[in-house]
Order: C-alpha cells, then sequence, then structure tokens
C-alpha cells in the first residue's frame, strides 16, 4: 500500500499544515462602522511575525490600544482617523464613496464594516477610477477592475514595506524559516522524484510521469495529480 501524498495530508488538515496564528500579534481590521469618527495617535512601529509589511500600536482617545496596517510615510506621533466623512490624508480609513477618483488606498473591505480584506500586502496599492450610483470601481494590484459597495471602507495610502521581493534570500535557511511562517508547501518535491509508493508519477528508470497527467475530478484524492479536471487536452494549435 502506497503512502498517502502530500496533497491528500494538507487536505484532510492538522497542526503541520495550518498557520501558526498564535505566533501573530493582531487581526488588523479597521474599527468601528462607517456611521462612527474615531481617532487615534501612532505610539509605535512594530514587526508583526504574521506580515512582511510593518504594523502601527494606535492609541484611541478613550485609552484603548489597537493595531492597524502602516501606510508609507506615516510615523510616530501622527494622529490618524477612521470615519466615513474624514479628511483624505495618509493613513485615515473612511468610506469608498468619499475618496476622490485618482486616490491610492489599501485594506479594502469586500462588504460594508468587515474590516478590510483586500490590498493588504507590503508595497501594494490600488487606485480609484470610476464611481457610478453606489458602486466604486477600484483597480487592483493586478490591474483588474474590481467594483465595491460604495459604504466600503478603505485606508488612504500605500502598505509599506514595498521592495520587500527585491531582497534575495541568499541561503535556503533564510527561506526555510519564512516558509515555516506560513502555511506554505515548501520545500516542494516534485512527483517524479519520488518513490513509486509516495507518488502516481514516481518510480521509473529515469525521471517521468509514466501515466497521462490529466486526471478527471472524480478520480481518487491519491490520484488527483498533474492536470485535474483540465478543459481541454492536447497541443494547443492557434
Amino acid at each position: 500500500m502506497g503512502h498517502r501524498i502530500t496533497t491528500q495530508a494538507r487536505g484532510k488538515g492538522g497542526p503541520t499544515y495550518r498557520a501558526p496564528s498564535h505566533r501573530y500579534k493582531a487581526e488588523l481590521k479597521h474599527i468601528g462602522d462607517d456611521t462612527q469618527k474615531i481617532t487615534g495617535t501612532v505610539i509605535d512601529i512594530e514587526h508583526d511575525p504574521a506580515r512582511n509589511a510593518p504594523i502601527a500600536l494606535v492609541k484611541l482617545e478613550d485609552g484603548h490600544k489597537v493595531y492597524m496596517l502602516v501606510t508609507e510615510g506615516l510615523g510616530i506621533g501622527e494622529v490618524i482617523t477612521w470615519g466615513a466623512n474624514v479628511e483624505v490624508k495618509n493613513g485615515n480609513t473612511l468610506t469608498l464613496q468619499n475618496i476622490p477618483t485618482g486616490t491610492y488606498i489599501c485594506n479594502i473591505e469586500a462588504r460594508p464594516n468587515d474590516g478590510g480584506k483586500f490590498v493588504r500586502a507590503s508595497g501594494v496599492q490600488a487606485v480609484v477610477v470610476d464611481k457610478i450610483g453606489d458602486r466604486v470601481g477600484i483597480r487592483m494590484p493586478s490591474g483588474k477592475t474590481k467594483w465595491f459597495n460604495h459604504r466600503c471602507r478603505a485606508t488612504v495610502g500605500i502598505v509599506a514595506g514595498g521592495g520587500r521581493v527585491e531582497k534575495p534570500f541568499v541561503k535556503a535557511g533564510n527561506k526555510y524559516h519564512k516558509m515555516a511562517n506560513t502555511a506554505s508547501n515548501w520545500p516542494r518535491v516534485r512527483g517524479v522524484a519520488m518513490n513509486v509508493i509516495d507518488h502516481p508519477f514516481g518510480g521509473g528508470g529515469h525521471q517521468h510521469t509514466g501515466r497521462p497527467k490529466t486526471v478527471a475530478r472524480g478520480t481518487s484524492p491519491g490520484r488527483t495529480v498533474g492536470h485535474v479536471a483540465a478543459r481541454r487536452t492536447g497541443k494547443s494549435r492557434k
């Protein structure tokens, strides 16, 4: 009997394949809702093991402290505000309907008051490009335009930590520690490099799949490798 392949083990779940959320400092969400106006002061810029972008520790007017994503240019001592009708300033969070076209934004909500879901990675930004009725068009980092409810909130500015991917890892140890902090599958071993009992593509006198790589979607879990439920097969003739 063969071994369970990696995709089977990851699909079942378990602590081995779960992101180490116990090491993360905070869940970075917009506070309040689009009907409130909350002001705070940045008192520290910190590192968060959960992400490559820095995070800011903000002290609110009522004395409570919260964490938020840092935008480029935001520093200690600056006053920032959450609300529907606040100044369009770097670090402030307000509804999309009140953000002018052409403004760089980040940490965009998918639905009103969900806390922020999109454009949160280091160095990325989106741009407000159009407004039609109660919808606002945003050009995402991918280049595609996505439409949001006009009551969704976003932070003005570009996420700090840009240029992160330009620095090489240099050695495997650095890559190991980086990937160990995520739920990523690393190092990823090729199926053809495995033994025959470890993977459907394993074994043989030389490294080759030895079987069609296109498999049906309903195939048993141990066989769902290669091009699963491919829309087409064969050579593309354009």
